[in-house]
C-alpha cells in the first residue's frame, strides 16, 4: 500500500513539474502574438506534447453567442458546436468554473464526441471583463485522469490566454 502512495505522489509531483516548466514556456511563446487561432493551436500542441497519451484530446471551444464553437484542437474528430449548459463544456461555461469528470458515462448529458473518452477536465478561459470567452477541453482514455494538480496548472494557462480574446 505504501508503494502505491509513493508512486501516486511521484506522478503528481512530476505533473506539477511539467506545469511549472510549461507555463513560462507558453508565456514566452505567445508574448506579443495577436494571432489567436495560432496561439490556441500552439497551446494545444504544447499540452498534447507535454502530457502525451495521457491527454487523448486537447482543444478549445470559443464562445459565439449562446454556443461554443470548435476552435484549434489536437486529437480525433470533435463536435462542431455545443449549446450553453450542454455537456461538460457547457456546464463549465454556465458555472464559470473548472469541471473535472472522473467517469464521463456518469455525467448527466455528457456529449460523446469519441467513445474512447473516459474522463475529462474542462477549464473556462475568462476575458479581461471576467466573462467566459472560451473553454479548454481535455479528455483522457483512462478513468480519473485529472485532479487538482491539473486544475491549478490548466487554470494558470487559461489565465494567460484570457487577455488575448477581444
Amino acid at each position: 500500500m505504501n508503494k502505491g502512495i509513493q508512486i501516486e505522489s511521484r506522478e503528481q509531483s512530476d505533473r506539477q513539474e511539467v506545469y511549472l516548466s510549461l507555463i513560462p514556456q507558453l508565456e514566452s511563446l505567445i508574448a506579443g502574438e495577436s494571432n489567436l487561432v495560432g496561439v490556441l493551436a500552439n497551446v494545444t500542441a504544447a499540452l498534447r506534447t507535454a502530457f502525451g497519451e495521457r491527454f487523448f484530446w486537447v482543444g478549445f471551444y470559443i464562445v459565439e453567442g449562446e454556443r461554443l464553437q470548435l476552435g484549434p484542437f489536437q486529437g480525433t474528430v470533435a463536435c462542431f458546436s455545443i449549446g450553453r449548459g450542454r455537456g461538460v463544456c457547457g456546464a463549465a461555461w454556465v458555472r464559470e468554473e473548472t469541471v473535472i469528470v472522473d467517469d464521463v458515462e456518469q455525467f448527466p448529458g455528457h456529449i460523446a464526441c469519441s467513445s474512447l473518452s473516459r474522463s475529462e477536465i474542462v477549464v473556462p478561459v475568462k476575458g479581461t471583463n471576467g466573462e467566459v470567452v472560451a473553454i479548454l477541453d481535455i479528455d483522457s482514455t483512462e478513468l480519473k485522469s485529472f485532479d487538482d494538480t491539473d486544475r491549478e496548472g490548466l487554470e494558470s494557462i487559461c489565465a494567460i490566454l484570457g487577455p488575448l480574446f477581444h
